[in-house]
Protein backbone atom coordinates (compact mmCIF):
# COMPACT_ATOMS: atom_id res chain seq x y z
CA UNK A 1 0.00 0.00 0.00
CA UNK A 2 1.35 3.41 -0.97
CA UNK A 3 2.15 5.76 1.89
CA UNK A 4 0.29 9.04 2.11
CA UNK A 5 2.21 12.20 1.19
CA UNK A 6 3.90 13.75 4.20
CA UNK A 7 2.88 17.10 5.62
CA UNK A 8 4.98 20.22 5.99
CA UNK A 9 6.28 20.22 9.58
CA UNK A 10 7.09 23.96 9.54
CA UNK A 11 4.32 25.93 11.27
CA UNK A 12 3.44 29.26 9.63
CA UNK A 13 5.75 28.47 6.68
CA UNK A 14 4.95 31.65 4.75
CA UNK A 15 5.11 34.10 7.68
CA UNK A 16 1.43 34.93 7.18
CA UNK A 17 0.25 34.59 10.79
CA UNK A 18 1.01 37.45 13.14
CA UNK A 19 0.91 37.34 16.94
CA UNK A 20 0.37 41.09 16.94
CA UNK A 21 -0.03 43.72 14.25
CA UNK A 22 3.35 45.14 13.16
CA UNK A 23 3.70 48.89 13.26
CA UNK A 24 6.96 49.02 11.34
CA UNK A 25 10.53 47.94 11.64
CA UNK A 26 12.48 47.50 14.85
CA UNK A 27 16.18 47.16 15.46
CA UNK A 28 16.05 44.46 18.10
CA UNK A 29 15.90 40.74 17.41
CA UNK A 30 13.06 40.14 19.88
CA UNK A 31 10.66 42.16 17.72
CA UNK A 32 10.44 39.49 15.02
CA UNK A 33 9.31 36.85 17.52
CA UNK A 34 6.84 39.24 19.12
CA UNK A 35 5.17 39.87 15.76
CA UNK A 36 5.39 36.66 13.69
CA UNK A 37 3.74 33.58 15.14
CA UNK A 38 6.13 30.76 16.10
CA UNK A 39 9.19 32.32 14.37
CA UNK A 40 11.91 34.19 16.22
CA UNK A 41 15.43 35.52 15.77
CA UNK A 42 18.19 33.12 16.84
CA UNK A 43 20.36 36.09 17.90
CA UNK A 44 19.81 39.72 18.88
CA UNK A 45 20.10 40.72 15.21
CA UNK A 46 16.82 41.90 13.73
CA UNK A 47 15.24 40.07 10.77
CA UNK A 48 12.51 42.02 9.01
CA UNK A 49 8.90 41.12 8.27
CA UNK A 50 7.04 42.49 5.25
CA UNK A 51 3.29 42.63 4.72
CA UNK A 52 0.36 44.96 4.03
CA UNK A 53 0.51 46.59 7.49
CA UNK A 54 4.27 46.99 7.69
CA UNK A 55 5.72 50.48 7.38
CA UNK A 56 9.30 50.66 6.10
CA UNK A 57 11.15 53.80 7.28
CA UNK A 58 11.73 56.35 4.53
CA UNK A 59 15.53 56.15 4.52
CA UNK A 60 15.35 52.37 3.98
CA UNK A 61 12.45 52.56 1.53
CA UNK A 62 14.58 54.88 -0.64
CA UNK A 63 17.11 52.01 -0.94
CA UNK A 64 14.44 49.67 -2.27
CA UNK A 65 13.46 47.89 0.95
CA UNK A 66 9.74 47.11 0.76
CA UNK A 67 9.51 47.06 -3.05
CA UNK A 68 9.52 43.27 -3.27
CA UNK A 69 6.26 41.33 -3.70
CA UNK A 70 5.64 38.07 -1.80
CA UNK A 71 5.92 34.76 -3.61
CA UNK A 72 2.60 33.63 -2.14
CA UNK A 73 0.17 35.16 0.31
CA UNK A 74 0.84 38.65 1.63
CA UNK A 75 3.92 38.35 3.84
CA UNK A 76 7.56 37.27 3.83
CA UNK A 77 10.78 37.79 5.79
CA UNK A 78 14.01 39.68 5.07
CA UNK A 79 17.55 38.89 6.25
CA UNK A 80 20.98 40.53 6.05
CA UNK A 81 23.37 37.66 5.20
CA UNK A 82 26.76 39.19 4.41
CA UNK A 83 28.77 42.35 5.04
CA UNK A 84 30.46 42.03 8.43
CA UNK A 85 33.86 43.07 7.10
CA UNK A 86 32.22 46.22 5.74
CA UNK A 87 30.98 47.24 9.17
CA UNK A 88 27.32 46.52 8.43
CA UNK A 89 25.33 46.50 11.72
CA UNK A 90 23.52 43.18 12.23
CA UNK A 91 25.43 41.71 9.32
CA UNK A 92 24.03 38.23 10.02
CA UNK A 93 20.38 37.65 10.68
CA UNK A 94 18.71 34.29 11.25
CA UNK A 95 15.09 33.18 11.56
CA UNK A 96 14.29 30.10 13.63
CA UNK A 97 11.20 28.02 14.33
CA UNK A 98 10.31 24.95 16.35
CA UNK A 99 9.15 22.13 14.09
CA UNK A 100 5.70 20.60 14.56
CA UNK A 101 7.43 17.29 15.30
CA UNK A 102 11.05 16.23 15.90
CA UNK A 103 13.11 14.68 13.14
CA UNK A 104 13.30 10.88 13.10
CA UNK A 105 16.86 9.53 13.06
CA UNK A 106 17.57 7.78 9.74
CA UNK A 107 14.56 9.37 8.02
CA UNK A 108 15.15 11.20 4.73
CA UNK A 109 13.77 14.74 4.51
CA UNK A 110 13.18 17.20 1.70
CA UNK A 111 13.73 20.90 2.41
CA UNK A 112 12.96 23.93 0.30
CA UNK A 113 12.55 27.64 0.75
CA UNK A 114 12.15 30.39 -1.80
CA UNK A 115 14.38 33.45 -1.90
CA UNK A 116 15.06 36.62 -3.81
CA UNK A 117 17.16 39.64 -2.96
CA UNK A 118 17.14 43.39 -2.72
CA UNK A 119 17.75 44.91 -6.15
CA UNK A 120 21.11 46.42 -5.18
CA UNK A 121 22.19 43.59 -2.89
CA UNK A 122 25.41 41.68 -3.22
CA UNK A 123 24.70 38.12 -4.32
CA UNK A 124 26.06 35.23 -2.25
CA UNK A 125 26.16 31.44 -2.28
CA UNK A 126 25.98 30.47 1.39
CA UNK A 127 22.28 30.41 2.26
CA UNK A 128 20.91 27.37 3.99
CA UNK A 129 18.86 25.56 6.63
CA UNK A 130 20.40 24.18 9.80
CA UNK A 131 18.52 21.74 12.04
CA UNK A 132 19.18 22.00 15.78
CA UNK A 133 18.34 19.69 18.67
CA UNK A 134 17.67 22.61 21.00
CA UNK A 135 16.63 26.22 20.59
CA UNK A 136 19.40 28.61 19.56
CA UNK A 137 18.92 31.97 21.23
CA UNK A 138 22.16 33.94 21.53
CA UNK A 139 22.31 37.17 23.50
CA UNK A 140 24.55 38.81 20.89
CA UNK A 141 24.25 39.47 17.14
CA UNK A 142 27.06 37.01 16.41
CA UNK A 143 27.57 34.93 13.27
CA UNK A 144 26.34 31.37 13.87
CA UNK A 145 28.95 29.03 12.41
CA UNK A 146 27.23 25.76 11.59
CA UNK A 147 27.18 23.10 8.87
CA UNK A 148 23.80 23.53 7.19
CA UNK A 149 22.13 20.28 6.18
CA UNK A 150 20.66 21.95 3.08
CA UNK A 151 21.86 25.05 1.29
CA UNK A 152 22.90 26.83 -1.89
CA UNK A 153 26.38 26.01 -3.20
CA UNK A 154 26.30 28.44 -6.12
CA UNK A 155 25.64 32.16 -6.15
CA UNK A 156 21.91 32.79 -5.62
CA UNK A 157 20.94 35.32 -8.27
CA UNK A 158 17.35 36.49 -8.60
CA UNK A 159 17.23 39.34 -11.13
CA UNK A 160 14.15 41.49 -11.30
CA UNK A 161 12.73 40.29 -8.01
CA UNK A 162 12.21 36.75 -9.31
CA UNK A 163 11.79 34.16 -6.55
CA UNK A 164 14.16 31.18 -6.82
CA UNK A 165 14.16 27.91 -4.92
CA UNK A 166 16.86 26.71 -2.52
CA UNK A 167 16.29 23.01 -1.88
CA UNK A 168 17.89 19.72 -0.99
CA UNK A 169 17.60 16.42 0.83
CA UNK A 170 19.30 14.96 3.88
CA UNK A 171 19.01 12.05 6.29
CA UNK A 172 18.45 13.02 9.92
CA UNK A 173 21.34 12.04 12.20
CA UNK A 174 19.70 13.33 15.39
CA UNK A 175 16.26 14.30 16.70
CA UNK A 176 16.33 17.97 15.77
CA UNK A 177 13.47 20.11 17.07
CA UNK A 178 14.27 23.42 15.35
CA UNK A 179 15.23 24.71 11.92
CA UNK A 180 17.26 27.92 11.46
CA UNK A 181 17.57 29.74 8.13
CA UNK A 182 20.47 32.03 7.26
CA UNK A 183 24.14 32.16 6.25
CA UNK A 184 26.21 29.94 8.54
CA UNK A 185 29.64 30.94 7.19
CA UNK A 186 31.71 34.03 7.91
CA UNK A 187 32.40 36.59 5.18
CA UNK A 188 35.78 35.07 4.33
CA UNK A 189 34.18 31.71 3.51
CA UNK A 190 31.19 33.16 1.67
CA UNK A 191 31.35 33.78 -2.07
CA UNK A 192 29.94 37.15 -3.14
CA UNK A 193 29.30 38.89 -6.43
CA UNK A 194 28.53 42.55 -7.11
CA UNK A 195 26.05 42.51 -10.02
CA UNK A 196 26.25 46.27 -10.62
CA UNK A 197 28.73 49.05 -9.88
CA UNK A 198 26.29 50.85 -7.59
CA UNK A 199 25.23 47.88 -5.48
CA UNK A 200 25.44 47.96 -1.68
CA UNK A 201 28.37 46.41 0.21
CA UNK A 202 26.15 43.83 1.94
CA UNK A 203 23.79 41.01 0.95
CA UNK A 204 20.10 41.25 1.79
CA UNK A 205 17.69 38.45 0.85
CA UNK A 206 13.98 37.79 1.24
CA UNK A 207 12.56 34.40 2.31
CA UNK A 208 9.13 32.84 1.74
CA UNK A 209 7.40 29.44 1.73
CA UNK A 210 9.59 27.25 3.93
CA UNK A 211 8.98 23.50 3.55
CA UNK A 212 10.32 20.50 5.48
CA UNK A 213 8.75 17.09 4.89
CA UNK A 214 9.56 13.39 5.06
CA UNK A 215 10.57 11.47 1.95
CA UNK A 216 9.05 7.97 1.64
CA UNK A 217 9.56 5.35 2.89
CA UNK A 218 8.53 6.67 6.30
CA UNK A 219 10.34 5.18 9.25
CA UNK A 220 8.39 4.38 12.42
CA UNK A 221 8.74 6.95 15.17
CA UNK A 222 10.72 5.35 18.03
CA UNK A 223 8.77 4.89 21.27
CA UNK A 224 10.98 5.60 24.28
CA UNK A 225 10.67 3.71 27.58
CA UNK A 226 9.19 6.78 29.35
CA UNK A 227 6.75 7.57 26.53
CA UNK A 228 3.26 8.64 27.57
CA UNK A 229 1.72 5.61 25.86
CA UNK A 230 3.78 3.29 28.11
CA UNK A 231 2.61 4.81 31.39
CA UNK A 232 0.51 2.60 33.68
CA UNK A 233 -2.83 4.22 34.37
CA UNK A 234 -3.17 3.79 38.14
CA UNK A 235 -5.76 5.89 40.06
CA UNK A 236 -3.97 8.68 41.93
CA UNK A 237 -0.87 8.51 39.74
CA UNK A 238 0.48 11.86 38.47
CA UNK A 239 1.82 11.76 34.89
CA UNK A 240 3.65 14.62 33.21
CA UNK A 241 2.79 15.62 29.67
CA UNK A 242 6.15 16.20 27.99
CA UNK A 243 6.92 18.74 25.27
CA UNK A 244 3.86 20.88 25.92
CA UNK A 245 4.68 24.43 24.83
CA UNK A 246 2.69 27.64 25.09
CA UNK A 247 3.09 31.06 23.54
CA UNK A 248 5.13 33.25 25.89
CA UNK A 249 3.01 34.40 28.84
CA UNK A 250 -0.15 33.04 27.16
CA UNK A 251 -2.36 29.96 27.20
CA UNK A 252 -2.17 29.30 23.46
CA UNK A 253 -0.65 25.91 22.63
CA UNK A 254 2.34 25.85 20.27
CA UNK A 255 2.22 23.42 17.31
CA UNK A 256 4.89 21.10 18.76
CA UNK A 257 2.54 20.32 21.67
CA UNK A 258 0.15 18.30 19.56
CA UNK A 259 2.50 15.33 19.26
CA UNK A 260 2.04 14.66 22.99
CA UNK A 261 -1.59 15.79 23.09
CA UNK A 262 -2.52 13.35 20.34
CA UNK A 263 -1.00 10.56 22.43
CA UNK A 264 -3.19 11.63 25.35
CA UNK A 265 -6.20 11.72 23.05
CA UNK A 266 -5.43 8.17 21.88
CA UNK A 267 -5.20 6.98 25.50
CA UNK A 268 -8.56 8.58 26.33
CA UNK A 269 -10.19 6.93 23.33
CA UNK A 270 -8.73 3.51 24.10
CA UNK A 271 -9.81 3.73 27.77
CA UNK A 272 -13.42 4.96 27.64
CA UNK A 273 -13.84 4.79 31.44
CA UNK A 274 -10.70 6.79 32.16
CA UNK A 275 -11.23 10.12 33.96
CA UNK A 276 -8.36 12.56 34.52
CA UNK A 277 -7.62 15.92 36.09
CA UNK A 278 -5.26 18.25 34.23
CA UNK A 279 -2.92 20.39 36.35
CA UNK A 280 -1.02 23.45 35.14
CA UNK A 281 2.20 24.75 36.73
CA UNK A 282 4.36 27.85 36.20
CA UNK A 283 7.81 28.97 37.31
CA UNK A 284 8.25 31.53 40.10
CA UNK A 285 8.80 34.59 37.92
CA UNK A 286 6.04 37.16 38.12
CA UNK A 287 3.10 37.78 40.42
CA UNK A 288 1.74 34.82 42.42
CA UNK A 289 -1.89 35.52 41.55
CA UNK A 290 -1.08 36.00 37.87
CA UNK A 291 0.86 32.74 37.76
CA UNK A 292 -2.03 30.89 39.39
CA UNK A 293 -4.45 32.24 36.78
CA UNK A 294 -2.02 31.46 33.92
CA UNK A 295 -1.60 27.88 35.15
CA UNK A 296 -5.39 27.46 35.28
CA UNK A 297 -5.79 28.77 31.76
CA UNK A 298 -3.05 26.51 30.42
CA UNK A 299 -4.66 23.46 32.03
CA UNK A 300 -7.97 24.50 30.47
CA UNK A 301 -6.28 24.74 27.06
CA UNK A 302 -5.43 21.03 27.26
CA UNK A 303 -8.99 20.23 28.36
CA UNK A 304 -10.32 22.28 25.44
CA UNK A 305 -8.21 20.25 23.00
CA UNK A 306 -9.73 17.01 24.32
CA UNK A 307 -13.26 18.43 24.25
CA UNK A 308 -12.80 19.58 20.66
CA UNK A 309 -11.87 15.97 19.84
CA UNK A 310 -15.11 14.55 21.30
CA UNK A 311 -13.90 13.47 24.74
CA UNK A 312 -16.84 13.72 27.16
CA UNK A 313 -16.55 16.66 29.53
CA UNK A 314 -17.58 14.44 32.47
CA UNK A 315 -14.24 12.64 32.14
CA UNK A 316 -12.20 15.82 32.50
CA UNK A 317 -11.33 18.20 35.31
CA UNK A 318 -8.62 20.83 35.58
CA UNK A 319 -7.00 23.24 37.98
CA UNK A 320 -3.90 25.39 38.30
CA UNK A 321 -1.13 25.15 40.88
CA UNK A 322 0.70 28.29 39.83
CA UNK A 323 4.26 28.29 41.17
CA UNK A 324 3.46 26.34 44.36
CA UNK A 325 4.82 22.90 43.35
CA UNK A 326 8.22 23.29 41.68
CA UNK A 327 10.16 20.18 40.66
CA UNK A 328 13.43 22.07 40.07
CA UNK A 329 15.20 25.27 41.12
CA UNK A 330 13.68 28.55 39.98
CA UNK A 331 17.15 30.13 40.04
CA UNK A 332 18.16 28.84 36.59
CA UNK A 333 16.63 28.91 33.12
CA UNK A 334 16.75 25.11 32.99
CA UNK A 335 14.99 24.75 36.32
CA UNK A 336 12.29 27.26 35.45
CA UNK A 337 11.67 25.43 32.16
CA UNK A 338 11.09 22.19 34.09
CA UNK A 339 8.68 23.94 36.45
CA UNK A 340 6.57 25.25 33.57
CA UNK A 341 4.71 22.03 32.93
CA UNK A 342 1.35 20.32 32.53
CA UNK A 343 0.48 17.09 34.33
CA UNK A 344 -2.56 14.93 34.79
CA UNK A 345 -3.66 12.68 37.60
CA UNK A 346 -5.66 9.52 36.97
CA UNK A 347 -8.98 10.03 38.77
CA UNK A 348 -10.72 6.82 37.68
CA UNK A 349 -9.61 3.92 35.51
Amino acid sequence: MAQKPSANIVPNPSFERFASAPIGWSYKGAYFGEVVKYWFSATTASPDIYGPDVHVPMDWAEKGFGDQKPRTGKCFAGLTLFGCTNGKPHCREFVEIQLAEPLVIGQAYYVEFWVTHLAKSLQINSFGAYFSISEIKRQTDEVLLREAQVGAKDIVAAPGGKWVKVSGQFVAKYEAEYVVIGNFRDDFNTMSVAPTEDCFNYAYYYVDDVLVKKIPPFLPVPVKPDDLTKQKLIPGKIIQLKNIYFEFDKDELMPRSFVELNKLLKIMRENPKLSIEIMGHTDALGDDHYNLDLSRRRALAVVSFLLENKINKNRLRSHGEGETKPIASNETDEGRAQNRRVEFVVVKK
